[in-house]
């Protein structure tokens, strides 16, 4: 990939082989947010821009907020993978795609600096504006990939970013004690709870039947949504947050 001027003010530019053309005529319209889950910044920012690797992203943002983009946002990063979000499965052909440095699951789960955070709404806001996206597309790698991925994960300050103008949010609804929707259960309360989960985007069939794919969404869910606690199990707080943001969208 030749040199090229990086699309956000004051981004350094390190281009990355690894890209394509946007297929089918699409367009941005979703930024998808990933935590890097590697041992330091540089050693993601290398692998991102290894041909061997067959992976990269339009952008990372380091620990103390430097911003790195590696692919233009005209173009297709490979960022995304297998991934599904209201009906599309090329998500990164509509995509931006921002890797954020952090050591992840694995290797260590810490929470996300200020100034990296602050860097990250920076991003997102340029972005948003270039592309005019819509607040609910603003999306976890694992809410466009449950189960198989899970970054940037429960510490992320998804809060932090909607009261700066940045994707979509309600407050949690208060965990009670109640009734429970599990593994194993049926009945029309779940065909509820996954039509509401496939009406916000989430690949899910309406089956009627709480299956291991539907906890896998529902955590998922509640990595991005209700973080306090991830255990796949529909519990009040859960559907009433899900509901909530539902009747939330383009309001």
């Amino acid at each position: 990939m030749s040199a090229f001027s990086a699309d956000h003010p004051g981004a350094e530019a390190r281009p990355s082989p690894n890209f394509g053309e946007r297929r089918g005529g699409a367009v941005p319209d979703m930024i998808v947010l990933h935590y890097t889950g590697m041992t330091t910044g540089q050693a993601a920012e290398d692998w991102l821009c290894n041909p061997a690797s067959e992976v990269s992203s339009h952008y990372l943002v380091h620990e103390d907020g430097r911003i790195v983009q590696m692919v233009r946002e005209a173009d297709r990063a490979w960022h995304a993978g297998k991934s599904f979000w209201q009906g599309v499965t090329d998500i990164n052909s509509c995509s931006v795609g921002i890797e954020i440095v952090n050591p992840g699951h694995g290797l260590g789960y810490v929470p996300f600096p200020k100034r990296q955070i602050d860097a990250v709404i920076a991003l997102c806001a340029g972005i948003r504006d270039r592309h005019r996206i819509r607040p609910e597309r603003v999306l976890a790698h694992s809410d466009v990939a449950p189960g198989r991925k899970i970054d940037p994960g429960e510490k992320f300050p998804w809060r932090r970013l909607f009261d700066a103008g940045i994707g979509h949010f309600v407050p949690a609804s208060p965990i009670r004690r109640g009734p429970t929707l599990v593994e194993g259960d049926g009945g029309s309360a779940v065909e509820e709870a996954q039509a509401q989960l496939a009406l916000y985007g989430y690949g899910i069939d309406i089956t009627g039947n709480f299956d291991d794919r539907t906890r896998i969404v529902v955590e998922a869910f509640q990595r991005h949504f209700r973080p306090r606690k991830v255990d796949g199990v529909a519990d009040g707080s859960t559907l009433r947050t899900l509901c909530r943001l539902v009747a939330a969208i383009g309001s």
